[in-house]
């Protein structure tokens, strides 16, 4: 709890997260657990088990916070104004360091070998893959829409892709009077909107689930100009590497088509922040009984419902077979 609390205090944006990773190191180094730095701001700890060579296990914490302000009315509410653990990461991070406490002193019992990966960059699907490659891979994740005790090893997709998408919409200005002297990059910008909703609505089917979403719109220099130029950016989400693809066409084929067809130009740029997130099927079976021997039977979830929200942990499913769990965290009855 001390621990989560100061993690929440403190919280830093992705990929900048020096202040989280000293702790998480002066942690490691109290407990007497061998770690190192990844890059910048990774940190890796190593247990291997006194019963000899084994398996590789990896256990997984994201540590960065988001860019949005703390409204906890708490005494460890966050002191880096504009940033917030708003996702459960500093759990997260608060909960890998308990269980390296753990498994240190009971290393005598297992054989092999148990990695830990407190990784950066989640939220802008950049840290995973500073630690891509390094063995077999075991996932958690809080959830606020579970009660506390349960915990859901669900297989199959289970959480969507994420791909972040930029649009320039280049066209020329002029006074708003004589409008046909210019290009409205704003007028544009606003068609490209809603034609990007035909993707979900019209191209793909009803039993696919998918996301075309824009965030921003950001157009002109005065009330009364045309546009010279406008920016959109937005996210694509769904839960096949096909449809996704499908869908980041569309987008470029729908901003290029409609930019033209009123005279601008569309520049489009795509970031892979996140694959679908897909559970492996055999080793939800081999997690489930260790997860029914903490919580019970009937406490072990097989069939949440999907979530558009993306993880990069996904990208490690990619490379080995693993499980992402969910962890019930929704309790009224406690303290934040």
């Amino acid at each position: 709890i001390a621990l989560r609390r100061w993690f929440h205090m403190h919280p830093e944006p992705s990929m900048k997260e020096y202040e989280t990773a000293a702790k998480i190191e002066e942690e490691l180094t109290r407990i007497g657990v061998a770690h190192r730095r990844i890059r910048e701001t990774g940190v890796f700890a190593s247990i291997s088990g006194e019963k000899g060579s084994g398996k590789v296990l990896v256990l997984r914490a994201d540590m960065d916070a988001l860019s949005m302000e703390d409204l906890l009315d708490k005494s460890y509410r966050s002191v880096n104004f504009g940033y917030a653990h708003a996702c459960g990461h500093d759990a997260h991070t608060a909960v890998l360091l308990h269980a390296v406490k753990l498994l240190q002193e009971r290393r005598h019992e297992f054989a092999g070998e148990i990695r830990f990966f407190f990784q950066p960059g989640e939220e802008i699907g950049q840290g995973a893959r500073t630690f891509i490659g390094e063995g077999c891979l075991d996932g958690a994740h809080m959830c606020s829409s579970l009660d506390v005790g349960t915990i859901s090893l669900t297989p199959g997709p289970i959480n969507a892709s994420c791909d972040y998408f930029r649009i320039v919409v280049q066209g020329k200005g002029a006074h708003v009077s004589t409008p046909q002297k210019g290009v409205d990059a704003l007028y544009i910008a606003s068609q490209i909107v809603i034609n990007l909703q035909s993707i979900v609505s019209r191209s793909l089917s009803p039993l696919d689930t998918a996301v075309v979403g824009i965030g921003t719109l950001h157009a002109g220099t005065q009330y009364n100009i045309v546009a010279k130029e406008a920016l959109l950016e937005g996210t694509t989400r769904s839960f096949s590497s096909r449809t996704r693809a499908y869908i980041n066409q569309r987008v470029c084929e729908i901003a290029h088509q409609t930019a033209s067809l009123y005279g601008g130009s569309a520049q489009v740029e795509f970031r892979d922040f996140a694959a679908p997130l897909i559970n492996d099927n055999q080793v939800v079976e081999e997690l489930t009984p260790v997860a029914q021997a903490v919580v019970g039977k009937d406490r072990v979830i097989h069939n949440q419902e999907k979530m558009m929200q993306a993880d990069d942990f996904a990208d490690y499913l990619a490379h080995v077979p693993g499980c992402y769990a969910f962890i019930g965290s929704r309790n009224s009855q406690s303290c934040h």
